[in-house]
């Protein structure tokens, strides 16, 4: 079983992020996407490593 990463595990510097309703928001840098995360209260996930954004 993979373990999944979020937020500061995320090794990536730019991510494609996806909103709680599934809108795509584009690729955004990591530290902004982690804030953006944290002022829903929520968590960034790496959904996978295989992709470039």
């Amino acid at each position: 079983m993979n373990k999944v990463l979020i937020n500061n595990f995320i090794r990536a510097k730019e991510v494609r992020v996806i909103d709680e309703t599934g809108k795509q928001l584009g690729i955004i840098n990591i530290f902004e996407a982690i804030d953006l995360a944290k002022s829903k209260g929520l968590d960034l996930i790496q959904v996978t490593e295989k992709v470039e954004p």
